[in-house]
């Protein structure tokens, strides 16, 4: 009796060899498909550098498919869905057993399970063991608790994988965590000289994306002139390697500042490959570990770039598949106003948004603190619906993936699941952009203006947001300073700022 053939599916973000969907993979029976959909490059209007690093990393992990000689199907420039294409193969070929590792957008994964309805599959959708805590380990951690907070997820996480654990058992450092010194703006003068990330000459399969990219999607956001994402296990391995002997070193201590013209910092630039699976966290993790001995370099600066990766990373992972599909329709404050549209543009006044999406549109990246507190804080206190603002995350940066993108635009930036996993709205007028940032030096508006001509539209809507919900900050502890603050304004000029936020909150699209 033969063996029941199996079609195997890797989508874009899945590019691992050791993946859960190779597992007991039978190369006499079984067949790999990868489908390139335009769907998937328009239904959110994506930035042309997001659809080339993901088809040039499909292409290349194509190729290493074939030259480790899987049996591979790759629809290339398909105008169909990925399920659409599916359907067609499926029937073509006769398949009744579909494996697959469990998508990392929700539509997706519900479209999967249709089909496997519609065709009475043998749907083996895995989960993805990419990550450090599967779903029934977080769901375990989630009982019986009153608040989900990122901290105590982060521990149990240390404890359990001992990263960062003395020999008794203790956090290194005699504490879990050094956030507090990883907040520093950078020197008066400037960051200085920073090692600058790698880059790499785009290859003959990189420059047939572009072409194709450029000639498919010629009206979309972005540029590929500033090209320079790793779109390999071989290149993703070198921007690791690079970043842990050169860049590590200053990342925690400035990793909240901002620059003009200074697009990526200190920063790693490796979440693109991360999410695409080029590199596991377990490796980047070590890596760091690793060097933090070999440099003797700041347990702080250590501390808080593994907190992102083993705290942060897995705890959004977890909470998009708990609270899916609640989360992409959570709208606490009700806010309904249309995404200015210089946010595809940056054609703004507003120097700090200028510059923050100015390189989102060059590079398709820009790093945590410009997009929490200055395109989100922005969005929040403008009062944006967050699922326009949501999509334009989505599509704008090379690393957005939904599982990693909706947790961390709609629960952190925009408080819109009214504090789920945070314990306060991110919110902040432009003294904080002014301290962590240039920005404010050469700009028309000014900071410390609340209302009127010159006055900065984040300083006057972040006033005007804790009037509007005073009462709520007040009964916060976390947030009970920030009202406190309203006392030192009197009534006259609170109504000027509520009135003056009225007027830029009507004509959004002209700051």
């Amino acid at each position: 009796m033969s063996k029941e053939k199996r079609l195997v599916l890797i989508l874009g973000d899945q590019l691992d060899m050791a993946g859960a969907a190779l597992r007991d993979f039978d190369r006499e029976t079984d067949e790999i498909i990868m489908i390139e959909s335009s769907h998937e490059a328009q239904y959110v209007w994506s930035h042309k550098a997001k659809i080339a690093v993901f088809l040039s990393s499909m292409r290349h992990f194509a190729l290493a498919l074939k030259e480790e000689g899987y049996p591979l199907s790759y629809i290339e420039q398909s105008p169909l869905s990925i399920v659409a294409v599916l359907r067609e193969q499926l029937i073509q070929k006769g398949i009744k057993h579909l494996i697959c590792v469990e998508p990392g957008e929700w539509r997706l994964k519900l479209a999967l399970e249709d089909l496997g309805r519609e065709f009475n599959l043998q749907l083996d959708m895995r989960e993805d063991d990419h990550f450090l805590c599967s779903h029934a380990e977080f769901l375990e951690w989630t009982k019986n608790k009153k608040e989900l907070r990122l901290e105590y997820f982060y521990r149990l996480m240390r404890k359990k994988h001992c990263i960062l654990i003395d020999a008794e058992g203790n956090p290194e450092g005699g504490q879990w965590n050094f956030d507090q010194d990883n907040r520093k703006p950078y020197p008066k003068k400037g960051p200085g000289l920073i090692d600058e990330p790698l880059v790499f000459v785009p290859d003959d399969i990189t420059q047939a994306v572009f072409e194709y990219v450029n000639a498919a999607y010629p009206e979309h956001p972005g540029s590929l002139e500033n090209f320079s994402w790793p779109v390999t296990r071989a290149q993703a391995l070198e921007v690791l390697e690079y970043f842990v002997d050169y860049r590590l070193r200053n990342f925690g201590v400035f990793q909240d500042a901002m620059w003009v013209d200074t697009p990526f910092g200190w920063h790693s630039i490796l979440s693109s490959a991360l999410n695409l699976k080029l590199l596991n966290p377990r490796e980047v993790i070590e890596a760091v570990v690793l060097a933090w001995k070999k440099y003797d370099l700041d347990l702080a600066t250590v501390e808080g770039f593994i907190r992102q990766i083993l705290g942060w990373r897995e705890f959004v992972r977890g909470m998009y598949y708990l609270d899916m599909p609640q989360m992409a329709q959570d709208n606490y404050y009700q806010h309904q106003r249309s995404l200015p549209k210089w946010y595809w543009t940056g054609q703004t006044q507003m120097n700090c948004m200028r510059d923050t999406i100015g390189q989102t549109l060059k590079y398709g990246y820009a790093h945590h603190i410009q997009r929490l507190m200055v395109t989100g804080n922005f969005a929040l206190l403008a009062e944006i619906l967050p699922k326009e603002v949501c999509d334009w995350y989505l599509a704008i940066y090379v690393d957005a993936i939904e599982w990693v993108e909706l947790p961390n635009t709609a629960g952190m930036a925009l408080f819109a699941n009214g504090g789920r996993f945070t314990s306060k709205p991110y919110i902040a007028s432009g003294a904080y952009i002014k301290r962590m940032s240039n920005y404010c030096d050469t700009c028309q508006y000014q900071p410390a203006i609340r209302f009127g001509e010159k006055a900065c539209p984040i300083t006057t809507l972040y006033w005007n947001f804790l009037i509007r919900h005073r009462a709520e900050f007040e009964s916060n502890p976390r947030t009970r300073l920030m009202t406190a603050n309203l006392a030192k304004i009197s009534e006259a000029d609170q109504q000027s700022i509520q009135a003056h936020a009225q007027a830029i909150l009507g004509q959004l699209d002209t700051l």
